[in-house]
């Protein structure tokens, strides 16, 4: 029955990440001008609002096992509402992983106070706030990479001169999905799972970050 504990947990954990990612997007949205994800009903914590089935189901699976990827239900705005279109573009993209950043400093702490005190000791909740902690450091650096669709090629973007912006994202819409479906999956399944081009690049931060997290 462990594993069915297990199970649990994670599929707790991962609906509690993507509702607050999505959330975290729609109200960065809703508080720079743009009044689309109210109007979406995407202003909420809901998680009925933020969960697309296949992609959670996906995301699921993703952060059990290690392998593929998974999505929350994509939060629709319009950037010609912004009060500052530049910065409010970068920042709303931004924000979705920084909310599960945030996640997992706060479920560190919690780890950490209930080892200190002897509080969590082979409990569930100390279980379910590691799953939170590991979780959400893989989420967060996950969509930070400059992949289109992923929040990074947003937020690179928002760096970079006019000009070069623009070329920039064009390269993005047209070939950040291709290049995203071979570094995630193609190649992973390719060689069985022996080369996963994402992890070698993100595995030594997410074990940095995770050791720094939890000690």
């Amino acid at each position: 029955m462990d594993w069915v504990i297990e199970f649990v947990l994670w599929l707790m954990a991962v609906l509690l990440s993507i509702t607050v990612h999505e959330f975290a997007h729609a109200k960065y949205a809703h508080w720079a001008g743009d009044p689309t994800p109210e109007a979406q009903g995407r202003v909420t914590l809901n998680p009925l609002a933020h969960l697309d089935p296949l992609g959670t189901l996906m995301n699921l699976i993703a952060a059990y096992s290690g392998y593929g990827f998974g999505w929350g239900k994509p939060v629709e705005i319009n950037p010609g509402f912004f009060r500052n279109p530049r910065r409010d573009w970068v920042m709303c993209a931004f924000w979705g992983p920084l909310s599960n950043i945030l996640l997992a400093l706060f479920f560190a702490v919690v780890v950490r106070l209930m080892d200190a005190t002897g509080l969590g000791l082979k409990t569930p909740f100390l279980d379910f706030a590691l799953i939170m902690v590991l979780a959400n450091v893989g989420l967060a650096l996950f969509n930070l990479l400059p992949i289109h669709p992923l929040d990074g090629s947003k937020v690179l973007s928002g760096f970079l001169p006019g000009v070069f912006d623009r070329r920039y994202w064009s390269f993005q819409i047209t070939y950040g999905p291709i290049l995203f479906l071979v570094l995630v999956l193609f190649v992973p399944i390719v060689t069985n799972g022996a080369v996963r081009p994402v992890w070698l690049v993100l595995g030594p931060v997410y074990d940095f970050a995770v050791r720094l997290l939890l000690g």
